[in-house]
């Protein structure tokens, strides 16, 4: 798909729309991780106009507290991945999709025997929080207590949501790492990124946005043509391409905006807000022809 111009917006049938999914980081939230004033504005006028608004995204549960405010009437966002659904008031995990200690314990085997087990540093998110082996290096702040170990195996819970997986002596671009990753682990795993570096984040296979974002859906009678999703990074392609329409932020990766029906502005920019907008316009029509057809 390419770009389309302004005119698309006016596709015959999309005024049908009833959710609008959006991954967090690089899309909704501005470049400080932020929700605008804009942003805020533009969610609270959807939700006012009976549209849900689901946020659908890499984080683990723990990294939404600030976004509480922000959540639709439903209260919950997707999170790790689709790893997990979680009640963003009380940081609960409602749902997980992760793989057993003996699935990441096979995964963390075939990277050591392929690459070296000096040079694969490992890290799981859980329902419980984040452990991590001692090579691991985070780029964003451990919570105090989090367990470390040599080896991953031995600091897992039941379930892990979400493993991390980096190795810096190994090509660090991050389209390249992830398919060698994924090489590597074959069908024992999901591989997959949403940052620009060399950090591989490894689900259960058929564990994606998509997949998770598609029972949501399902279960409130919401068809994926009535679907508007957001994205940036290859996370979210399988999000976009199940949707019935599928939007870029304009600093998406090259990927996303060629999978896109749309292009809209950066996140620096408001883009999400200009989505929302126009679909909390369709909502509204499609009420009022529905009130005129009584």
């Amino acid at each position: 798909m390419t770009a389309a111009p302004d005119h698309a917006w006016d596709v015959p049938g999309e005024s049908d729309v009833r959710l609008v999914a959006s991954d967090l980081d690089g899309t909704l939230l501005g470049p400080d991780g932020a929700v605008s004033r804009r942003t805020a504005d533009a969610l609270a006028a959807a939700e006012d106009a009976g549209l849900d608004v689901v946020f659908v995204t890499a984080r683990p549960h723990r990294w939404l507290a600030d976004l509480a405010s922000h959540v639709a009437g439903h209260g919950v966002a997707i999170c790790a991945n689709g790893a997990s659904v979680v009640d963003v008031a009380g940081l609960r995990v409602l749902e997980e999709h992760g793989m057993d200690a003996r699935r990441v314990a096979a995964v963390a085997a075939r990277l050591r025997a392929a690459w070296g087990a000096d040079a694969v540093h490992l890290a799981a998110e859980s329902a419980d929080g984040f452990a991590s082996e001692h090579g691991f290096v985070s780029e964003h702040e451990v919570p105090a207590g989090s367990p470390t170990a040599v080896h991953i195996e031995d600091v897992l819970t039941p379930t892990t949501l979400k493993l991390l997986l980096r190795a810096p002596g190994r090509g660090q671009e991050a389209d390249a790492f992830v398919a060698e990753a994924q090489a590597v682990i074959g069908d024992l795993a999901h591989v997959t990124s949403s940052a620009a570096g060399a950090l591989g984040e490894i689900a259960a296979p058929g564990v994606t946005k998509a997949a998770t974002l598609a029972a949501w859906a399902a279960a409130r009678g919401i068809a994926p043509a009535q679907v508007w999703a957001v994205g940036d990074a290859p996370n979210d392609l399988p999000m976009l391409t199940w949707a019935g329409r599928a939007f870029a932020v304009a600093n998406a990766h090259p990927a996303v905006r060629a999978a896109a029906h749309e292009t809209l502005p950066s996140n620096a920019d408001d883009g999400v807000a200009v989505l929302l907008d126009r679909a909390a316009a369709r909502a509204r029509a499609r009420a009022a022809d529905g009130q005129h057809a009584r």
